[in-house]
């Protein structure tokens, strides 16, 4: 039976290559991923970067915080290994990114979206985080694809659908039940969850009606949805 769940790789394809990097990034869309989620913080002259945490150390193992260096030190204590956003965009050719803002302001927001903007991908991005960093992507692009990311059973206030007028609202796993999703669909929105990464609970998410899965295993759910298809 055929199913329309988007495949997303989360950081890249993280268990095989480290996340946040081009080659995570080219890894997941080889092993099936119809888009991949990234983290993009700023370094301190202003400089999109794939980064989730706000230092180095868990991923590259120096303890300095990300918007204390410019780009040119973060190139060079990581060997390049941090990519730019723009240089993520480029390595996703036409595919899709989903550029997750963890601490995000809007003066962030607005060089992020510039970006993508210059880039000429505003098309093939779409952007997730909590109600005030998808505010600020609302106000820098009124056309932004926008999941709404929500850690809670209870829905979003009206007057926050109605400013940030999301696509998505974007779950963690665990709170996707058959009746969630079904009220987010009557209200004319998409779900998205993360992060399952056993077939078990993908099957199971598929199961509920879910539109998109962000996982750290994008074979085995690119298996998953592929067996669906069948």
């Amino acid at each position: 039976m055929d199913t329309p769940v988007t495949v997303v790789g989360h950081r890249g394809d993280p268990y095989r290559v480290r996340e946040n990097t081009v080659p995570s990034i080219v890894s997941a869309f080889e092993r099936g991923a119809d888009a991949v989620e990234v983290d993009v913080r700023l370094t301190e002259d202003g400089v999109p970067v794939l980064l989730h945490d706000d230092t180095l150390k868990r991923l590259w193992g120096f303890d300095r915080r990300l918007a204390g260096l410019t780009l040119d030190e973060l190139r060079e204590i990581t060997e390049d290994g941090v990519p730019t956003l723009r240089e993520a965009l480029i390595a996703a050719g036409p595919h899709r990114l989903m550029l997750d803002l963890p601490g995000g302001n809007d003066a962030s927001v607005r060089k992020i979206v510039g970006t993508v903007r210059e880039c000429g991908a505003s098309e093939r991005v779409y952007y997730c985080a909590g109600g005030t960093a998808m505010l600020d992507v609302r106000a820098a692009d009124p056309a932004a694809e926008i999941a709404l990311t929500w850690n809670t059973l209870a829905p979003p206030r009206p007057v926050l659908l109605d400013a940030v007028r999301p696509r998505w609202l974007n779950y963690r796993f665990g709170l996707a039940s058959r009746q969630l999703v079904e009220r987010v669909h009557r209200a004319g929105l998409l779900v998205s969850v993360w992060t399952p990464d056993t077939k078990r609970n993908m099957r199971k998410l598929i199961g509920n009606g879910v539109d998109s899965i962000t996982t750290n295993r994008i074979d085995t759910l690119a298996a998953v949805v592929r067996k669906g298809r069948a």
